[in-house]
């Protein structure tokens, strides 16, 4: 396409200008300017498609950057540039919708609002300008990608995201029998996507020829260009906490192992707090209770006297834990434990009487109940004793990976903290749970996450019980008190509850 760029010694005037350079055609023709870190990325990619020098190229932008508005001019620029010659984009992206979708009304909105008007579309997936189309597909790996050639520009949007074997095996071939440039656009997420392997070979290729192929704009450089980002992103560091995955990758771009200890030394310390266990709520006070629910066992003792959680290891147990609910400076809500409580092979009937005794002794403002499985029996009949305040949580890979994530920010902002070490052995247990802890991000768009202690002479019952707490971030209610009910450990006073209660 070396055809399309401007012969040496012509006057740069705005109209030659506006074809042949990315940034004035943004300016001058879309009506939307490019910040300056998009620019930079654009005109290297519309430079190489001009001068016909193949080749590939790797974009990484904060989140909310801009990354798809830069694509778009890109792609507009070249589908003008060849509206007579005619040709094709082709772009991928790891689902079509929503993600080659978002792209493509990106692209349709950027030309509708320029000096050249709208595109057609065609047969719902191609944007046609005078004689170039653009075409988006899906690179999940059971799509069914049909033949086309990119002889325009080939791409790959969230490549983080999209599968390797899928994009070499369908997608890369379109560019090659016309060395067609590839850009892969996208966000940093562990060493081994598909984007980061490709940022590393061209690393390698930069400091062989010094070409420039690799773009980078982590969130202090677009907060130099939008000083409202900045607060913004700020706000998350906050909220989140600076060692939080989604920060240290889609804001600082820095990859993270996708196996990994959960909970860091340095998080663990954020976890710690100052305040001591109390058995009993204090005047004023908001509480809420966490439960993870274990499945009943009758037998309450085994043979040899040793309790059932050391007779039978494997065994999970029901367990709760009391959080004062509050706020720090920033006004987000913080957590703080102040008590916990562990039965292990106890009937749900006993179960049901003693949390129901507890959010009366404690006040609590809400109940948050595993309601999975046998849970759900349980969170049923505390429904009919707490009415609102009862909130069932049911566990599926999706809701667990939320709450992982949640809980993971509040951990790395300081907002759930413990109470001071009292010695109790349930303490000890919790901790023992934190930092045997691990997860795992799977592939795919949504970045699930898998995790909990897979050692299972450890369990994760409390440690899940606490995490229930990002099931109440930005819904809990703080305002007003609790008021102060003098009650004593209920299970003192309930048949057979000591058997199978460990605090």
């Amino acid at each position: 396409m070396a055809e399309h760029s401007r012969p040496t010694g012509q006057p740069a005037s705005a109209a030659v200008r506006a074809l042949t350079r990315v940034d004035a055609f943004s300016r001058l023709v879309l009506r939307r300017a490019l910040r300056p870190y998009q620019a930079a990325a654009a005109r290297a990619i519309v430079e190489a498609v001009l001068a016909g020098r193949g080749g590939t190229f790797a974009v990484m932008m904060a989140r909310q950057a801009g990354k798809n508005e830069t694509a778009a001019h890109v792609e507009a620029f070249l589908l003008n540039a060849c509206r007579r010659l005619g040709g094709q984009i082709v772009k991928a992206a790891p689902t079509f919708r929503p993600q080659a979708l978002v792209s493509m009304q990106r692209l349709e909105s950027v030309l509708a609002g320029s000096a050249l008007g709208p595109p057609s579309r065609e047969q719902g997936y191609i944007l046609r300008v005078g004689n170039a189309r653009a075409l988006f597909f899906s690179a999940a790996p059971q799509a069914n990608v049909v033949g086309a050639t990119a002889n325009i520009l080939l791409e790959g949007d969230e490549a983080q995201a999209i599968d390797e074997t899928k994009w070499n095996r369908d997608f890369a071939p379109m560019a090659s029998s016309t060395n067609t440039v590839t850009v892969l656009w996208g966000t940093a997420w562990t060493s081994q996507t598909l984007l980061a392997r490709t940022i590393r070979a061209l690393a390698w290729a930069e400091v062989r020829d010094g070409s420039r192929r690799v773009f980078r704009a982590p969130w202090e450089e677009v907060a130099a260009a939008v000083p409202a980002y900045g607060e913004y992103v700020r706000g998350e560091i906050e909220r989140l906490g600076a060692q939080h995955p989604l920060i240290r990758t889609q804001y600082c771009l820095e990859e993270i192992d996708d196996e990994a200890a959960m909970f860091p030394a340095a998080t663990r310390a954020l976890m710690r707090g100052s305040h001591s266990r109390q058995r009993t709520p204090t005047e004023g006070r908001d509480y809420a209770l966490l439960v993870d629910v274990a499945g009943e066992a009758e037998e309450q003792r085994a043979p040899d006297g040793l309790s059932l959680r050391k007779a039978q290891p494997r065994k999970d147990s029901t367990a709760l834990t009391v959080v004062e609910c509050a706020r720090n400076d920033l006004g987000l809500s913080r957590y703080l434990v102040v008590d916990r409580y562990l039965w292990t092979g106890t009937p749900q009937h006993t179960l049901y009487g003693a949390i129901a005794q507890l959010a009366d002794a404690w006040s609590a403002r809400r109940v948050v109940v595993d309601a999975t499985g046998l849970g759900a029996g349980l969170a049923s009949l505390l429904r009919r004793a707490l009415g609102e305040r009862l909130v069932p949580f049911v566990f599926t890979a999706a809701s667990k990976s939320d709450l992982g994530w949640g809980f993971l920010g509040l951990c790395g902002s300081g907002r759930f903290l413990d109470h001071r070490d009292d010695g109790s052995p349930e303490q000890a247990q919790f901790w023992r749970e934190v930092e045997a802890a691990g997860y795992e991000v799977l592939d795919g768009p949504h970045r699930r996450m898998r995790w909990g202690v897979a050692d299972p002479a450890v369990h994760d019952d409390l440690l899940i019980s606490a995490a229930l707490c990002a099931a109440l971030d930005d819904g809990d209610a703080v305002p007003g008190g609790s008021h102060l009910i003098e009650a004593g450990d209920p299970l003192a006073r309930m048949p057979r509850m000591t058997d199978g209660f460990h605090v």
